[in-house]
């Protein structure tokens, strides 16, 4: 969606730069995959999750984005979200995505139903303060084809995996280029460049999933997010940001089917197996944390807080109560309406999480008459949903951010203050990044992604302008890069005749056997599903040691194929990324997301000393982390999205 964002937008900037000032910009895209169905929106959406209206303004926004990540957020990036999101849903609108809308009579009906647009006084569905209804089970295929119409094609290349960024050989903290290989030929391809864009999603399958057996490969989040954004610009220099955040989303069991429909638009309750409401039996606890439990809408975290209570009393399993939530609903609705509402409690997993469906069916599941079981997830990282690990960004620069920095031993050759010059820029020069990879500004999901890559296209066509004089040069010899890519088809090709079982080699790893370490190193010591997310100390220290040896048997992962040699690159990444999560986890003492991880020895929220960001650095010769701390400034007051503390 972000680099979606990005093309739609650029070519008019560019074309103004050509006519203004007579730079004419070569630009490619490139896809790991094909547009149409790439990126965390591949399957579909069944509501837009930002959408902000009349009723609310971007300062509402930023409230609630900092509220739900424990107060640690860049209202900065927050607030310019907030302000660009809606233009990007009016588009997608104009080129076709169907919007749900209610009428004068307040009767709610879906996209096929012709109604006054967004942008000209149409009345959104909401399922929720910021979420808006759709018919989404195409919404990429229609913003890509914008995109793609808007750039042109010849400007695209799809199914080239970038694994490596690099720098400028006159400059090592200025970008130059780029190297990855096609996963369907045999070649490398190297591109220079002032200006990238790396939007590369996420991270998942960094801990052991709970689906396993017939069901590996099953994850909430998009398996081919395998953290590329994360370690590509930590090992190109950039300051990364929050790392130690993750996302545990608490979804249907087993199909990992959304929850978000049935909780806002048909107003289910979660309960126990005894059928308690265990987010008003626990309320209590959220005194533990304020003030973020005492919100009209407790932080994301907290609510899996309180759920996890009484999965480890013995209280499960945790049912979402759809036979409740359905039956209340046909007291209200005319028989037309109750008939679509059931139909749409499909089409929720339809448009988005097809295999929930053939749980519910496999299962004997009606939602009207059988409750269904929810359960907590392994862990995600993501900047864009609800979660915001990420890069360090430069932000706009006339909401009032900080240009100095208020805690001492960040490093000296990084920026003091928020914002730099260029929007969405990294604190490496000419690097920019947009949708998961901007850390601090979580909650923009798939439209505020689209919004941050056009504002990233702007920025960068204005960086290329301002320096269309320099000239950049890759540091890295470009037989040198195609040597370090096919590594792994050299381990393969040297040893494979050493053993007769192709899979069985002292001399390599396949990248299968290799995930399974790194998931289990994860799972079992840095707060996965095994340990119920708690870890302390002691065993990040385990961890730490582990991820080491992991680094160093990953150079004897072998390729057999195009296929493995993804595989091999996406673990590269995702090594380094799941070393970046344990060691901000270790820096930071205190669990600052309970119900998403907890630091047993430090199993506290400490407002007075880590109410910062905790940010780090890479050094890709030493191979070594840098963990320091920004300071925390809140640019919105906060107090009104609070209710007052119970005494």
């Amino acid at each position: 969606m972000a680099c979606s964002g990005a093309a739609y937008e650029i070519m008019r900037w560019a074309d103004a730069a050509k006519a203004e000032n007579g730079v004419d910009l070569k630009i490619k895209l490139v896809d790991k995959a094909a547009m149409d169905r790439s990126g965390a929106v591949a399957q579909g959406l069944s509501a837009i999750n930002t959408y902000i209206g009349d009723a609310q303004d971007p300062a509402d926004y930023a409230r609630m984005v900092s509220n739900d990540l424990m107060g640690i957020t860049r209202d900065d990036l927050a607030y310019d979200v907030g302000r660009h999101v809606d233009e990007s849903v009016h588009l997608f609108e104009e080129w076709g995505l169907p919007i749900w809308k209610t009428d004068e009579a307040g009767e709610r009906h879906d996209g096929s139903v012709e109604m006054p647009k967004l942008k000209d006084g149409g009345k959104p569905v909401r399922s929720g303060k910021w979420q808006i209804m759709i018919n989404g089970e195409s919404y990429k295929w229609i913003v890509a084809e914008a995109a793609k119409k808007a750039l042109g094609m010849d400007r695209i290349q799809e199914r080239i995996f970038i694994v490596k960024l690099v720098n400028d050989k006159n400059d090592k903290n200025r970008i130059a280029g780029a190297v990855g290989f096609s996963v369907r030929d045999h070649k490398v391809v190297v591109y220079k460049a002032k200006a990238i864009l790396l939007a590369a999603g996420g991270c998942v399958n960094l801990f052991r999933p709970r689906s396993v057996g017939e069901g590996q490969g099953r994850a909430w989040y998009p398996v081919w997010n395998a953290g590329s954004t994360y370690t590509m610009a930590a090992e190109a220099g950039a300051e990364l940001t929050m790392m130690e955040n993750r996302f545990v989303p608490a979804r249907f069991k087993d199909g990992y089917g959304p929850v978000g429909a049935w909780f806002l638009l048909f107003k289910a309750q979660a309960t126990n197996a005894n059928g308690e409401v265990y987010m008003q039996k626990n309320k209590e606890m959220l005194n533990d944390y304020p003030p973020y439990g005492q919100a009209a809408v407790p932080a994301s975290c907290l609510r899996n807080h309180l759920m996890l209570k009484e999965m480890k009393e013995g209280r499960g399993p945790i049912y979402m109560d759809t036979v409740t939530a359905l039956a209340k609903l046909k007291e209200t609705l005319s028989p037309r309406e109750v008939k679509h509402l059931e139909a749409e409690a499909w089409e929720d997993f339809l448009d988005m999480c097809v295999g929930q469906c053939g749980i519910w069916v496999g299962e004997n599941i009606e939602p009207e008459k059988k409750n269904s079981e929810l359960m907590p997830t392994e862990p995600y990282l993501l900047g864009s949903h609800s979660g915001c690990c990420g890069i360090w960004t430069s932000g706009p620069e006339d909401v009032g951010a900080p240009t100095s920095e208020g805690q001492a031993g960040v490093p000296a050759h990084l920026p003091q203050g928020w914002n730099w010059g260029y929007r969405g820029m990294t604190t490496v020069k000419g690097l920019f990044t947009a949708g998961d990879g901007v850390g601090a500004s979580g909650h923009k999901f798939s439209s505020g992604s689209h919004a941050e890559g056009r504002l990233a296209a702007k920025a960068m066509v204005k960086y290329c302008v301002d320096n269309k004089d320099m000239n950049v040069e890759l540091d890295t010899d470009p037989a040198v890069l195609v040597e370090q890519i096919y590594k792994p088809v050299r381990n393969f090709l040297e040893f494979k005749d050493y053993t007769t079982a192709i899979d069985v080699n002292p001399n390599y790893i396949t990248p299968k056997m290799l995930q399974f370490r790194l998931q289990k190193i994860m799972d079992e010591y840095v707060a996965g599903v095994a340990t119920y997310y708690t870890t302390n100390d002691k065993m990040l220290a385990v961890a730490e040691e582990k991820l080491g040896m992991l680094k160093e048997d990953a150079e004897k992962m072998r390729a057999k194929d195009l296929h493995e040699l993804l595989r091999a690159w996406e673990n590269y990444h995702r090594i380094l990324t799941a070393e970046a999560h344990m060691k901000h986890i270790q820096f930071r003492e205190e669990s600052r997301y309970p119900g998403f991880y907890y630091r047993m020895d430090k199993n506290f929220v400490d407002e007075q000393n880590w109410k910062c960001f905790v940010n780090s650095i890479y050094d890709k010769t030493t191979k070594t982390w840098t963990c320091f701390k920004r300071a925390h400034v809140d640019l919105v007051d906060k107090s009104k999205l609070f209710k007052p503390a119970a005494h």
